[in-house]
């Protein structure tokens, strides 16, 4: 795909065999892992983006309901000469409310699937054709630095949208988002979505839904691992299972062998147990006070929230405080 002229494109997508190592390492662990953002593939976007339509999926519509309103209250607390960094861009339609009210004059998306950038960067352009992008291909959980555009005079505002906060354990949370106040500057913003608890009920059909969906994403990372590391999972051996633990509150979601077999992964053999499982994700879950008290812990002020009338979800605007721990 050739790019606009108004399209950069970097590309430091992790390596097979960062890939490799990833899964051998996880797989080699007593409790056996491997970690989400592998999820990713061109297929696994794909599966994701269906997810996001489901019924069951309540994070992907409550968000983009609360967007749709509050886009005024973003411009006026933001102000003009923006330069917007996406944590994660996957499809358009999130960001596109971003670009419908704020003065964006630079747009830096930054995804670890390639696939989901190039069909970010194609619908884009037909609605904000003259809007500078420069895109960047990586794992943003790594270490990173935003392109240098040369502009001191725009105002850097990241949005992280999605929930893909609760990715992460509370203290890991942390740590992300205080190394993120690097990347966004003094006075810096960010936007950020949060999914907030609620009935169990609710939460566990988002993760199990009733047509299989979110189950074929799950075992995908099986199929990815045939494809690109010459491995030999018979993913239909394997179920998937969702279900949100209250006392940790998030959800897991896991691989589980359904009988004792064995697997190899780029000439390396892993033996399971029946009932042993693959941990594939976490999602957790957060009270509004919660993630107000983190957001302060990683240097942050609170300067909005928004939530829909159910308070499924909710949506913070913090900004880089003076000095952390301020309010």
């Amino acid at each position: 795909m050739s790019l606009p002229a108004n399209v950069t494109l970097h590309d430091y997508s992790p390596t097979p065999q960062s890939f490799r190592d990833a899964v051998v390492e996880g797989l080699s662990q007593p409790r056996k892992t491997i970690p989400c953002q592998f999820f990713y593939d061109a297929r696994g976007s794909e599966l994701f983006e269906a997810i996001c339509r489901l019924p069951e999926y309540y994070p992907t519509r409550t968000e983009l309901g609360i967007l749709a309103s509050v886009g005024p209250e973003l411009e006026a607390a933001v102000g003009d000469n923006v330069r917007l960094v996406e944590f994660g861009c996957g499809s358009s339609r999130k960001v596109a409310e971003i670009l419908d009210h704020l003065d964006v004059r630079r747009y830096v998306p930054i995804d670890i699937s390639r696939t989901a950038l190039l069909g970010l960067i194609d619908d884009l352009n037909g609605r904000f054709g003259a809007l500078r992008i420069d895109a960047v291909c990586a794992d943003f959980t790594a270490e990173l630095e935003i392109p240098d555009d040369g502009r001191r005079d725009l105002q850097t505002v990241g949005f992280y949208p999605g929930s893909t906060i609760g990715n992460f354990d509370p203290v890991h949370a942390r740590d992300f988002l205080t190394r993120l106040r690097g990347l966004l500057g003094a006075g810096g913003f960010l936007v950020v979505g949060v999914d907030l608890k609620k009935p169990a009920g609710i939460i566990e059909r988002a993760y199990n839904d009733a047509a299989g969906v979110t189950a074929a994403f799950n075992r995908n990372l099986l199929q990815r691992i045939n494809r690109e590391l010459d491995g030999n999972f018979e993913p239909c051996r394997f179920a998937h299972r969702a279900f949100y633990d209250a006392d940790l509150g998030r959800v897991e979601m896991h691989l589980v062998s359904e009988q004792q077999q064995e697997a190899v992964v780029d000439g390396e053999r892993f033996a399971f147990e029946e009932d042993e499982s693959i941990h594939t994700e976490n999602s957790y879950k957060y009270s509004l006070d919660e993630f107000r008290e983190l957001a302060r812990a990683a240097g942050y002020a609170t300067a909005r929230v928004w939530t829909d009338a159910d308070e499924f979800f909710s949506i913070y605007l913090l900004r880089v405080a003076d000095c952390a721990g301020s309010r």
